[in-house]
């Protein structure tokens, strides 16, 4: 799906998406929202000191991985700006 028409979900609707609140666990990078509910290392909204819900651009640089690991999961919308 092509960012540009993808819906925009507002910091505090990415929050609901933590696992907890809604069944969706969704995180953001660099503007674009993630689905991670299917992955196994997301489970109950936490990836190790990571929580779901969250734009994780900054905590990115403490990961083991790189950015890439994003291409694994679909984008969902676009983080509206604050």
């Amino acid at each position: 799906m092509d960012s540009k028409t993808l819906p925009e979900y507002s910091r505090s609707q990415l929050a609901l998406r933590n696992g907890q609140d809604r069944p969706e666990i969704w995180v953001a990078f660099r503007g674009i929202i993630y689905d991670v509910s299917n992955s196994r290392l997301w489970r109950k909204g936490m990836h190790y000191e990571h929580w779901a819900g969250q734009d994780l651009t900054e905590e990115l640089a403490a990961a083991p991985h790189s950015e890439a690991v994003f291409e694994r999961f679909s984008p969902v919308g676009m983080l509206k700006p604050s």
